[in-house]
Order: structure tokens, then sequence, then C-alpha cells
């Protein structure tokens, strides 16, 4: 049994060129995006997704006010004075138990 086998062709019985709808042809550039450019444009695509998601992030952000970011840099002073105090007695005990055991 004989199959046919529908291809295209323009109205003067001429092979279609790449507008046409490619039949006919293993590959043409014209018809096939370039994987570089499909590569490209996939990545493109990534970018621009996480910047709008990083927009609607941002949105959902509750910024604190000017009173309570002053209110918790007093909170982070008075707790790196407390340390710094803390550290520096025992710093002085340490210094004066090893002066005297070393002498």
């Amino acid at each position: 049994m004989l199959q046919s086998r529908t291809q295209a062709s323009s109205s003067n019985g001429r092979a279609p060129d790449s507008k046409s709808g490619c039949w006919g042809f293993e590959s043409l550039l014209a018809c096939h995006f370039n994987p570089v450019q499909k590569e490209a444009h996939r990545m493109f695509k990534k970018i621009m997704d996480f910047f709008t998601d990083v927009k609607l992030e941002l949105k959902k952000v509750v910024f604190p006010t000017k009173k309570e970011v002053i209110g918790s840099t007093w909170v982070v002073i008075v707790t790196v004075l407390i340390a710094a105090f803390f550290l520096g007695l025992v710093d002085t005990a340490l210094g004066r138990l090893m002066t005297l055991a070393f002498r």
C-alpha cells in the first residue's frame, strides 16, 4: 500500500520558504529559536520573576517607626555597655589572679 505524504507548496509549485510553515525542511533558523536565544529568554524571565516577587514581598514588610528605631537603638547601646563593663571586670579579676599566681 502506498502512503501519501502531504507537503506544503506555494501556488506556483515551488517549495515553501521559511515563512510558510517550514514543511519539507530539516531545520531553518528563521523557523526555530536559537538555543542560546531560548536560554537567554528563559534566564531573563527568571530574573524578571525574581524582581516581581521581591516587589510583592516588600509590600508586605512593616517598617518600624522612628520612635521604635530610637527605642531599639537605646536597648542595643545599654546592652553593649553592660557587656563591656562585665567583661572589663572579668578581665581585671583574671589579670590580678594571674599576677598573684606567677609572682
